[in-house]
C-alpha cells in the first residue's frame, strides 16, 4: 500500500465555522486531548492562506531557508519538522498523502474541501449554519438544531470522538 492509499483510510475531519472567532481552535485542542486520552494517534492540518512563519529568526533552520533551500528538515529526540518551499497553495488531498502512521487527521481553515465536517456554531457570533447540511457529520453548538444532523454541546468532545469513532471506526493503542 502507498502513502496515498495509506493516507485515503485515515478519516479526514474537517472543523469549520462561519467566521473567525468562532472557537474552531478551542473545539480542536479539546477534541485531541480527547482523542490522546483514547489512545488515538492524532494529525492536524491547519490551513493558513495568509501564509506562515514557524523559523525564529537568526535560527540555523531559519538561515539555511533564506538562503533559498527548498526543503529544510530539523530533527530531534522528541520531534521532526520539515518545511517545504512550494510554488502555490497545494491541493488538499497531496497535503494529506504525506500524513501517515495516525488514527485520525482533524483539519482546520479547509472549509471548502470535499471532506466530512464538523461545524462549530456559536449563536453570539453567527447567524446560520455556514455548511450545507450534507457536508455535516456533527454541529457543535451552545444551541440546539433540529436538522437530523447529530449536535453537540461545545464542551461535549466525548460525545464527538464517540460518534467518530461508530461512523469512521476508530480506534486507538487503548481500543
Amino acid at each position: 500500500m502507498d502513502a496515498k492509499e495509506e493516507c485515503s483510510q485515515i478519516p479526514v475531519i474537517s472543523i469549520v465555522g462561519g467566521k473567525s472567532n468562532s472557537g474552531k481552535t478551542t473545539l480542536l485542542e479539546k477534541l485531541i486531548r480527547e482523542a490522546k486520552r483514547r489512545g488515538w494517534r492524532v494529525a492536524t492540518l491547519k490551513h493558513d492562506v495568509h501564509g506562515f512563519e514557524m523559523d525564529q529568526p537568526g535560527k540555523d533552520t531559519w538561515r539555511h531557508d533564506r538562503a533559498g533551500a527548498d526543503v529544510v528538515a530539523i530533527s530531534s529526540p522528541k520531534r521532526i519538522a520539515v518545511l517545504e518551499r512550494v510554488s502555490d497553495d497545494q491541493p488538499l488531498d497531496e497535503v494529506l498523502a504525506r500524513i501517515q502512521g495516525v488514527d485520525v487527521i482533524f483539519t482546520e481553515g479547509y472549509k471548502h474541501a470535499d471532506k466530512p465536517k464538523i461545524e462549530v456554531y456559536r449563536s453570539a457570533v453567527h447567524q446560520q449554519l455556514y455548511s450545507k447540511l450534507e457536508e455535516l457529520i456533527a454541529i457543535a453548538s451552545d444551541v440546539e438544531f433540529d436538522n437530523g444532523i447529530p449536535c453537540f454541546g461545545l464542551e461535549d468532545v466525548q460525545g464527538i470522538c464517540n460518534l467518530i469513532e461508530s461512523k469512521f471506526g476508530v480506534k486507538g493503542s487503548a481500543g
